[in-house]
């Protein structure tokens, strides 16, 4: 599901979002500039790169919870995406606001559970010292021989 280029930026669900996020058109800021790159001569007088700009901080839609998860996530409160791969301004918007999402959407999962430390068990432990025995009689058979006489 791809955002429209205006409205609501709604973010998909996913973990930490069960129920997906909507984030009103007045809390995202979008600038347009001037793209480097291909596009013929009309390039430099089309504002076609597009900066989508998302504060979390100030943001009404997201819960104490789910700001400190962006801020840990991200170091920062302020979320800023560009785009300027494509020549159209339309399909810039389309492409920021979509990044933008996911950011959102990486940033409010849940960090994931610490691992547990294991054991090795008694038969692990026994075959790995007697791997070690076999090759260290392997390498000391390589030696040099020595007449015995």
């Amino acid at each position: 599901m791809s955002p429209a280029a205006s409205g609501p930026l709604v973010v998909p669900p996913g973990p930490g979002l069960p129920d997906g996020l909507v984030i009103p058109e007045r809390e995202i800021e979008e600038r347009f500039s001037r793209s480097p790159g291909p596009g013929g001569q009309s390039v430099n007088t089309t504002d076609s790169r597009v900066e989508v700009v998302f504060d979390a901080a100030a943001s009404e839609v997201l819960t104490p919870v789910q700001r400190d998860r962006i801020v840990a996530a991200l170091g920062s409160a302020r979320l800023s995406v560009t785009a300027s791969e494509h020549r159209s301004q339309l399909r810039n918007r389309t492409a920021a606001r979509e990044r933008l999402a996911e950011r959102i959407r990486t940033a409010l999962a849940p960090p994931p559970r610490p691992r547990v430390a294991t054991k090795p068990t008694r038969g692990s432990q026994r075959r790995r010292v007697e791997a070690k025995r076999r090759r260290a009689q392997t390498k000391s058979g390589r030696g040099r021989v020595r007449d015995t006489d």
